[in-house]
């Protein structure tokens, strides 16, 4: 009977971890796609992560990609990929558009941390504009947040593999 008691007279220490757990949407998924292709997506595509690109996921990441395929958008040479990386502890949800083979834009869509939510904002995530790969894989200019780094690496990684770089 004394837990009801402590329970009745502290509800918030209930709600606290769902708090935690509450993700912040600054972009839906179609928003995204809308903003990147004019408001004209194309149909998606689909690549598997299996075999070689597998293993250069994993390379890229440092650890397998929590899904064995992704959906892509492709058109006139731009992609565009909604992808997942766990930032300090918990996944961020990423919108990269690549162009040719460069970064056009890269948007957090949902942020699940609760800290470091200043890379959500385009004062941060514009600094990965205009980048591209070395010749090694790495990107060509350092960045200092590994999840977001990962995510636009593995980008322009996909984008070169799929062919998207080259059609028409």
């Amino acid at each position: 009977m004394a837990w009801k008691n402590c329970l009745a007279a502290s509800p918030v220490v209930l709600l606290l971890p769902a708090i935690a757990l509450a993700a912040t949407v600054y972009e839906t998924q179609p928003a995204f796609l809308d903003r990147a292709f004019g408001g004209s997506p194309p149909a998606p595509g689909v690549v598997w992560l299996s075999g070689d690109r597998k293993s250069t996921v994993r390379e890229i990441l440092e650890h397998d990609y929590p899904a064995l395929r992704l959906r892509y958008w492709c058109a006139n040479e731009r992609s565009a990929w909604t992808l997942e990386e766990v930032g300090k502890d918990l996944p961020i949800t990423v919108g990269v558009v690549v162009e040719r083979n460069y970064i056009d834009s890269i948007r957090v869509l949902t942020y699940r941390e609760n800290r470091g939510g200043e890379v959500a904002t385009p004062a941060f995530t514009d600094q990965f504009n205009g980048i591209e790969l070395n010749p090694d894989g790495s990107l060509d200019k350092q960045m200092s947040v590994r999840a977001l780094s990962r995510l636009a690496t593995l980008a322009l990684y996909l984008h070169t593999d799929v062919g998207c770089n080259n059609d028409a």
